[in-house]
This record gives structure tokens, sequence and C-alpha cells, in this order.
């Protein structure tokens, strides 16, 4: 499997990863990515339904489906959280975005993180991404969504060993996690063919203090050049600190 493949059911070409999810998607020739964000976040089964609905209203396929953005109740084990992503596969897997077997395909990005406060329930869906036909060619038809990437990133056969500076929450514990999780981000970034100046919205969730931290890791590589948004929740997985996703929208609107 090559570096990034081409999903053409869908007009986008996406970072392979995991079963799971993919590592970022990116409209291709002739196509733009739109996000829409519910007006309150619904259950998952609620969630694909009103995709469902969506889609078909603006005559689009299910396979346009590109993107979303979950909130969870709290962070998983690894354990759960394998048992939580088997069940979120299979409404891909029936609109036919997700192949399983031995080497699993999912092009769709994906951010799934646990705020601290007002959590939901049960696994919401806050925002999906989608691509549709665009006119021409120019700045609102290059756009891209990474997904969301926490510290996972160092040398080891389990996640919780690729955990960088795994529990330390110190100021250079933090220092060292924002590092690696940037260089990640710009290493999708370059694989989709963009930077840090095509970026229009990067989002960063913590619940650490990273106050210190932003100015000398993340603006000053050029990440906060539209400001950035910091939403107060833990990553989907426990012992894991921070998370950052990345995006540049031709259209944004509220369902």
């Amino acid at each position: 499997m090559s570096a990034v493949e081409t999903f053409a059911a869908g007009g986008y070409r996406y970072i392979p990863a995991v079963f799971q999810y993919s590592s970022g998607v990116a409209a291709e020739p002739g196509f733009m990515l739109e996000r829409a964000r519910f007006g309150e976040a619904l259950p998952l089964a609620q969630a694909f339904s009103a995709v469902e609905r969506h889609l078909g209203a603006i005559g689009r396929p299910l396979g346009a489906f590109a993107a979303c953005e979950l909130r969870s109740p709290a962070p998983f084990t690894e354990e759960g959280f394998r048992d939580f992503n088997k069940a979120y596969v299979v409404t891909l897997e029936r609109w036919g975005l997700y192949r399983g077997g031995d080497k699993p395909v999912n092009p769709v990005a994906r951010t799934n993180v646990c705020p601290m406060y007002d959590a939901p329930r049960e696994p919401v869906m806050h925002a999906f991404s989608y691509t549709v036909p665009a006119a021409a060619d120019g700045p609102r038809a290059a756009s891209f969504v990474l997904a969301g990437g926490g510290e996972s990133l160092g040398p080891g056969s389990t996640h919780r060993e690729r955990i960088v500076h795994r529990g330390d929450t110190s100021p250079e514990g933090m220092r060292a996690k924002l590092s690696a999780v940037m260089q990640e981000m710009e290493r999708r970034l370059g694989l989709l063919g963009f930077s840090w100046r095509d970026a229009t919205s990067t989002q960063a969730y913590t619940v650490q203090n990273i106050g210190h931290l932003v100015g000398e890791v993340l603006a000053a590589r050029g990440a906060c050049a539209n400001g950035l948004t910091w939403t107060y929740a833990w990553p989907p997985v426990v012992e894991l600190e921070f998370e950052m996703d990345v995006r540049r929208i031709a259209r944004e609107l509220l369902v």
C-alpha cells in the first residue's frame, strides 16, 4: 500500500493508517470538502442516519463521506477502544467505505475525543465532512482534513509503549508530546501536498496546561496563523494527554 491512496468513489485521496480510520483526506481534482456540524451532537446511530439523509438531499453518494468528529464519555482502554471501533466500522462497511479482512481498508479520517465537562452519555457525532463537486480548481477546491492524532508515536510494540513521555505531564513532558504530534501533523500535510500555510483551522485537545507551549511549539512553526481552537478534552485512549487535528474546508454549515 502506498503512502497515499485514492478513493475514487468518494472523490478524495487518503493516508492509510489503521482499520478504524485513515490519517487524513484531501479532495481530488474536481471536488472540494464541505463540513457539516450538528446543532446538537447526535448518538452514532442517529448521526449516521442524519448523514445519509443529508448526503441524499444534496445528491451525493454515501462514498462521499470523508471524515467525522466524535465525542465519547471517557477515554477507553485499548481493549475497549478496539471493541468500539469494531462496531463503528459496521456502518462504513455497509456504505461501501470500509473493507475488512487480512488487510483492512478504511479511507475515512476521524477525530474522537472525550470532553472533561458536559461529556455525552454515549459516543456522539459532532461534525462530518464530505466531498462535493467543485466548479473549478482554486483555493476552495484545495481542501483537506487531517484525522486527530495523539502522542502514541514513539518506539515500542504496544500502544502504551509508544506514548511519548508516558505519564509525564510536566512542562517538559508536555513539550515533548506537542513536538511529536506537530511533527506527525507536518508529515501528514506533506503527504497530501499541503503545509501549515494552507491550514484554515487548527484544533488542540487536552486537559493539560499548554498555554506556555502554544507560542513556542505551535505558533512558531506556523500552526496558528488562523488561530487555535482548544477543546478541553482527553484523547480517546487512557494515558494519552494531547491530540491535534487540522483542516482546510471549502464551506462549513450547521445542520
